[in-house]
């Protein structure tokens, strides 16, 4: 059974951490050289490290106002990470795509961003996952545009936004 509850840095950062770490590398970083995607990871790359300070700075790093998860049979699936009226990421296991796990994150996410009195909630999409959030009802905003990830440039996102009834 899927379960969505708020996120616990204390028991989720390591799963968290791998989950993006795959997640972003499979599905948005083939364009990009070895190197470049490893430098995308930027802390993300050391998911899988037994070191406290890897673990600090990754938890760190998904550390946001707001942070939920999906949970199912004990393993975390999902992650979505943003503030009142802005998605930061949203994350969704490859063998758990197509699932409903990223609606029902996002239904929370836009419940909580309601509950805070926001009428839109903007996001920049990846290419991959503009089609999931058409699906949803967001709509592109602007063109593409590239921005600077850890530091490193060239990365291309879809801006987008939904007005919230």
């Amino acid at each position: 059974m899927l379960t969505i509850r708020p996120y616990d840095p204390d028991r989720d950062a390591r799963a968290a951490g791998i989950l993006i770490a795959d997640t972003f590398f499979e599905f948005n970083l083939d364009s990009f050289s070895a190197e470049e995607a490893e430098a995308l990871l930027g802390p993300y790359l050391y998911a899988r490290s037994d070191d406290p300070l890897h673990q600090k700075l990754i938890a760190s790093v998904i550390d946001a106002p707001i942070v939920w998860a999906a949970e199912e049979a004990g393993d975390l699936v999902g992650v979505l990470r943003g503030r009142p009226g802005r998605l930061h990421s949203l994350f969704v296991a490859a063998e758990h795509h197509r699932r409903g796990i990223g609606r029902r994150l996002m239904d929370r996410f836009e419940e909580q961003c309601r509950a805070a009195g926001c009428r839109a909630i903007t996001l920049a999409a990846t290419p991959y996952a503009v089609p999931f959030y058409q699906r949803l009802g967001y709509r592109k905003s602007t063109g593409p545009r590239t921005m600077t990830i850890f530091g490193v440039p060239g990365f291309t996102t879809q801006p987008m936004k939904k007005r919230l009834g």
